[in-house]
């Protein structure tokens, strides 16, 4: 464990999520599943978070944000609004955390196979696999989108498995209605949370970079791309 302060936010999905952490203390967070855009809630949330703990930027080392998957305007506000305080505090780093790997920390305590997994579109998901063994998260598979059916097949069930994420909920009881070894997140960890953003930088500092470097992770491509490319043919 690092002894960063960091602030974390999280616009990827239906939650606005912002924490600020020092080392192993988490010093504030705040979650919100809201009808406004996360670009009118997110800066606020932050401004709030260094007032309630006395904190200002200088006082900041990193600023953490799930770069994707997830939803496509979200992630631009997200990564946009951390360029754009480090252009003002060139001192702090930026980190993207993968949104699928971020959901798995959620379930840190959890002893088995972790399944993050998020609606792309109509049977299709962004998922990945990770294991998660006495606090530690180890990845399995790379981020993916692809069919649902195409990822849970090669899914191992050997041990007990929780299923975290949008839809996670919508695959247990269509795929697992019947395992009791497949269980659903919490549902106060069931969707992202800034403060497992914290825990995935203090667990992998080598992450962090400069923030003019600091990139989107889609995974398929944006529709603007997808009407140029039908343009083009």
């Amino acid at each position: 464990m690092t002894d960063l302060k960091i602030l974390a936010i999280d616009t990827s999905g239906k939650t606005a999520s912002v924490a600020l952490s020092d080392g192993g203390l988490l010093l504030w967070e705040k979650t919100v599943y809201t009808k406004l855009t996360h670009s009118q809630v997110i800066l606020p949330m932050v401004t709030k978070a260094l007032e309630e703990t006395g904190l200002d930027y200088p006082d900041i080392d990193c600023i953490a944000v799930a770069n994707g998957p997830g939803s496509y305007t979200g992630l631009r506000i997200g990564v946009g609004a951390v360029k754009g305080i480090c252009l003002g505090a060139p001192n702090i780093k930026a980190a993207g955390v993968s949104t699928l790997l971020s959901l798995a920390y959620n379930c840190i305590a959890f002893e088995g196979r972790i399944v993050s997994v998020l609606r792309a579109r109509p049977k299709m998901v962004y998922a990945a696999e990770f294991e998660c063994s006495g606090g530690k998260i180890t990845r399995i598979s790379e981020d993916r989108v692809c069919g649902e059916d195409e990822f849970f097949a090669g899914v191992s069930y050997e041990k007990g498995v929780m299923l975290v994420g949008d839809c996670a909920e919508e695959m247990k009881f269509s795929r697992f209605a019947e395992d009791a070894g497949v269980r659903t997140a919490p549902l106060n960890c069931i969707l992202q949370r800034a403060s497992s953003l914290c825990l995935a930088v203090n667990d992998h500092p080598g992450i962090m970079c400069a923030a003019d470097v600091l990139e989107v992770s889609y995974l398929q491509a944006t529709k603007a791309e997808k009407d140029k490319a039908h343009r083009d043919n």
